[in-house]
């Protein structure tokens, strides 16, 4: 009966362990999650500041069409040194404002050179 109870307890000792490692494992998936919904957000947040910084400029260096939007070749932009201090990635920015429909230009990817005058135009 002796050995029955240290062999109960051992058990219930192990399980607890188990229990405690779940938990812990636990906690860190959720302190994990919210580093990762943090992180998001902060990326999230950078882009939404690069695309306000990218209007202003466009607007710097852009003209005014008959209907009041303004547009500027890929080249000019791509070319000037302010926005080669600015944007780290100046095509990934200009890609994030036409998928928010806040600029257009044609075609998908602009490449320096190939692309150089194509046109960007602000939507808002």
């Amino acid at each position: 009966a002796e050995y029955m109870g240290v062999v109960t307890f051992s058990i219930i000792i192990i399980l607890l362990i188990i229990k405690l490692y779940d938990l812990t494992v636990l906690l860190h998936l959720q302190i994990n999650f919210k580093v990762i919904n943090f992180t998001h957000l902060f990326i999230t947040m950078n882009v939404a500041h690069e695309v306000e910084l990218l209007i202003e400029e466009i607007k710097r260096l852009g003209k005014s069409d008959d209907n009041g939007k303004v547009s500027v070749e890929f080249g000019i932009l791509f070319n000037d040194d302010r926005c080669a201090n600015l944007f780290e990635a100046l095509v990934g920015t200009l890609r994030a404002a036409k998928r928010k429909k806040i600029l257009h230009y044609d075609g998908d990817l602009l490449l320096q050179g190939v692309h150089d005058h194509v046109s960007i135009t602000l939507l808002t």
